[in-house]
């Protein structure tokens, strides 16, 4: 099976969209939606859509391996956002009615600084050296994550830089059905982009952990692939996501050959997330560690110390795995 494709910006939606004027659903405080209409995208069709991967759309934050000190590091997401006058300057111009004419940036003054180990993501676009911003006036960027950073403690969590490894959960090798909770080494995971799930990442959809034993995973991008997807259309999927247990989830990213992502999210379809009981949560999970190769002692207060007295347990679902550190 072919690698797929990183998530390092945005990605447009697969039907083409409307703003309709009404109180959004996933923000609060947002007076409007963005709705799909039946009218697939050009950006889809030039991507081939018809022949991509559909995979499931997991909802967590978005992270990136990458070397950093030269080996294999965790990297967390940070677009660097314009400062108070360039942001006022450029809403107004997107009010405006001067959209045909382009909005010029002077990425040097116009933006907030970042950490000096900042990169920007992968595909930016450069002007004269200087990465650009993207639609919504963001740099999409990277940090790497530091043991000790407690901004991204949770992040850090999930990671263990001596042994270079990290908690990651996907489907078993052996069967699609059960899920597996795994220590993998950093540098399988090089170039690769991946979702931080959890107690602590927005709101826990998927019910990880309690607030006394937090618990945080990542997944790899287009880990869960969708096999029995419908025909692409707006009413095939509306009808899929609402009444198939496979359909019990956040959206589907299309991983196309060409390495463009296209998704849908459940609100471009005027439908509620989260959503009670998601398919992740209707699978069984085990735990498949094999940290016995590692002699160094892990902290006993890690996530790896813990799950390492409960090698090859199995739960019924994601949700039992309860953690006592």
């Amino acid at each position: 099976m072919r690698r797929l494709g990183s998530v390092q910006r945005k990605m447009p939606c697969v039907f083409v969209t409307e703003v309709k004027e009404e109180p959004s659903t996933k923000r609060e405080h947002q007076p409007f939606k963005v709705l799909a209409t039946e009218t697939i995208s050009h950006k889809a069709l030039d991507a081939d859509i018809y022949s991509a991967i559909p995979t499931e759309k997991v909802d967590g934050t978005c992270c990136y391996v990458t070397t950093y000190k030269g080996q294999p590091y965790l990297w967390a997401r940070l677009d660097r956002k314009p400062n108070k006058l360039a942001e006022k300057r450029f809403k107004n111009f997107l009010h405006s009615k001067q959209n045909s004419k382009e909005f010029f940036w002077n990425v040097e003054e116009d933006f907030k600084p970042v950490p000096e180990c900042w990169i920007p993501a992968k595909d930016t676009e450069q002007l004269n050296g200087n990465p650009m911003p993207d639609e919504n006036g963001h740099i999409p960027g990277w940090v790497p994550v530091e043991k000790n950073n407690k901004q991204y403690c949770w992040h850090s969590s999930v990671v263990n830089y001596e042994f270079e490894i990290a908690l990651v959960l996907k489907h078993h090798p052996d069967d699609p059905g059960l899920l597996e909770i795994s220590a993998v080494p950093l540098s399988d995971l090089l170039e690769q982009t991946l979702e931080l799930i959890g107690t602590n990442i927005n709101g826990n959809p998927y019910g990880l952990g309690s607030k006394k034993h937090p618990l945080h995973l990542l997944i790899p991008h287009g880990a869960f692939q969708i096999r029995n997807l419908p025909t692409l259309k707006h009413n095939d999927l509306l009808s899929w996501f609402e009444g198939c247990k496979e359909g019990k989830i956040e959206g589907i990213v299309w991983h196309c050959n060409d390495g463009c992502l296209i998704k849908v999210h459940r609100h471009h379809l005027g439908l509620c997330w989260p959503i009670p009981d998601t398919y992740m949560n209707s699978k069984p999970v085990i735990i498949n560690m094999n940290l016995n190769r590692y002699d160094w002692a892990f902290d006993s207060k890690c996530l790896f110390n813990h799950f390492s007295k409960i090698d090859n347990q199995k739960f019924d679902r994601l949700k039992d795995v309860i953690l006592d550190i």
